[in-house]
């Protein structure tokens, strides 16, 4: 056997197994793509403690969902599909120039507003929704996630008991001013609206989460202000 030979047949089976590959990608993609958008309505949804299978997320999602719509960061409403907007590509913006998606749904007989967040942890990005209520200063509920933050430490940031702690917490104090909830070290004080217990061991994802709170809803400052006094 030649090395031109050899040459020849490896060659041929680099490229065969290329377009294999591209092949399977380019019919893969549609199904990966409906797969994170199923994956995007449960987390929405799980922000104002609707839990949703994979099956019936699109069929919960547009019984809750009544409106989604972008807004700037004035509070006014701008063109475009909120569910499209990628938050990471949008931090990455001056804040002036901003889409800040809104979700808005009618749950027993209460207007929710769900908004989304993304900051870092430790170790990459951490994301999540929160769910606020009619007054627009109150917690309904909140749904974390995270790429690699530690096993039995920040990871903690995507199970319930994190989680839950947010329901009921408070954005704004009772002056009106803005005061979003802080994850503390140890345990938050007692009775205080405006934080939840941190994670042992993991306190850099617990500030993380912290600024993601405080970045991530500020921004919607003006945009609650409207909705306040429309």
């Amino acid at each position: 056997m030649t090395n031109r030979y050899v040459f020849l047949y490896a060659s041929a089976m680099v490229i065969i197994v290329a377009l294999v590959l591209a092949s399977a990608a380019t019919l893969l993609r549609p199904l990966q793509e409906r797969n994170m958008r199923i994956e995007k309505m449960q987390n929405i949804l799980a922000a104002i403690n609707i839990p949703a299978s994979r099956a019936e997320a699109e069929t919960l999602f547009n019984r809750y969902i009544t409106t989604t719509k972008i807004v700037n960061h004035l509070g006014e409403e701008v063109e475009g599909d909120a569910f499209e907007v990628e938050l990471q590509d949008e931090n990455r913006k001056e804040v002036s120039e901003r889409q800040l998606p809104v979700y808005i749904a009618e749950l027993d007989g209460e207007t929710l507003y769900i908004l989304p967040l993304r900051g870092n942890g430790l170790w990459g990005p951490i994301w999540g929704y929160v769910g606020l209520k009619s007054d627009l200063a109150t917690i309904a509920g909140a749904n974390f996630d995270h790429a690699s933050e530690t096993p039995g430490l920040g990871a903690e940031i995507s199970d319930a008991p994190f989680q839950e702690q947010f329901a009921g917490k408070r954005i704004f104090d009772q002056q009106g001013n803005f005061r979003p909830v802080r994850v503390v070290k140890g345990r938050a004080p007692e009775g205080d609206d405006h934080a939840v217990d941190g994670i042992s061991g993991g306190t850099i994802t617990s500030n993380g989460v912290t600024n993601m709170l405080r970045d991530g809803l500020e921004v919607y400052k003006s945009y609650f202000e409207k909705m306040k006094t429309s």
